[in-house]
């Protein structure tokens, strides 16, 4: 049995190799908020910043040996789920929730990459939806993901309001929609949508001005979980993790900044 006295908690996620999204940000993201990180792999992708190449998924039997071990060596405090590609898997996750004291985890849906290369079969979404969502604590899509799960078109944040409440609807006992992917020009700021057993809060944020950076999705659902098991309510760990992914935002801008600034100073000389 574990001895160390920081919560414990538990990612289920696909491996990006360049280590910009998946597992490995889950980690270190548990990590900064002072959480013991655990982590079972249901994919191995195949890519690097620029796109996705590939992947080889884990199969059921896989997954719950990784699993179990940990599951018994002591109590987990959170759970994130990320990529989860096949039906097989998505069943699977679903029985260990049933069989096992993991808690109800985060679940991120991650239907694809953000160069648009499909990581999850339509199965697996089908199973998603009726298997799994009745089992998160709370599910959290972008607007594209929601669209997918919805069927309705989402331009503001009405739309988002109104995702979010079909959504639970299907089971999660709360969503979080990240607006990330609003079109909207006129609206610069960093708006999310939390709805809660009806309780709707709209948070909003600083619009940072950045090249798209990849990962954030993985980073804000691995925060709140760690959020969670440090005992932090829900809003709370909701809003600790979007601080977190602006602070990731503005630390990659600044870097592209920087580079640009080099690059310059190089050419000039």
């Amino acid at each position: 049995m574990m001895h160390n006295t920081q919560p414990f908690a538990l990612t289920i996620a696909g491996l990006d190799p360049s280590g910009g999204a998946g597992i490995i940000a889950d980690v270190s993201t548990f990590v900064h908020f002072g959480v013991r990180p655990a982590a079972a792999i249901t994919s191995l992708t195949f890519q690097n910043s620029e796109r996705v190449f590939g992947a080889t998924h884990e199969t059921a039997d896989s997954l719950r040996a990784q699993i179990l071990p940990v599951v018994e060596e002591g109590r987990i405090a959170a759970v994130k789920i990320g990529m989860l590609p096949t039906a097989e898997l998505v069943l699977e996750i679903a029985r260990l929730l049933t069989e096992t004291d993991l808690p109800a985890p985060v679940v991120d849906p991650v239907l694809q990459s953000t160069s648009g290369y499909a990581l999850m079969e339509k199965e697996a979404v089908e199973a998603l939806v009726t298997e799994l969502m009745p089992l998160a604590r709370l599910l959290t899509p972008n607007i594209p993901e929601a669209e997918t799960l919805t069927g309705l078109q989402i331009s503001d944040e009405a739309d988002m309001r109104e995702a979010a409440a079909m959504i639970r609807t299907m089971g999660a006992q709360a969503v979080l929609i990240k607006g990330g992917h609003l079109n909207d020009e006129s609206e610069r700021s960093a708006i999310d949508v939390l709805d809660g057993d009806g309780d709707v809060k709209v948070l909003t944020g600083e619009w940072i001005e950045s090249p798209p950076v990849r990962g954030t999705g993985c980073i804000l659902s691995s925060a709140v979980a760690a959020c969670l098991a440090r005992g932090m309510s829900l809003e709370e760990s909701v809003v600790a993790g979007k601080e977190f992914v602006a602070q990731t935002i503005r630390q990659e801008a600044g870097l592209t900044q920087r580079i640009a600034s080099d690059s310059g100073n190089t050419a000039g000389r």
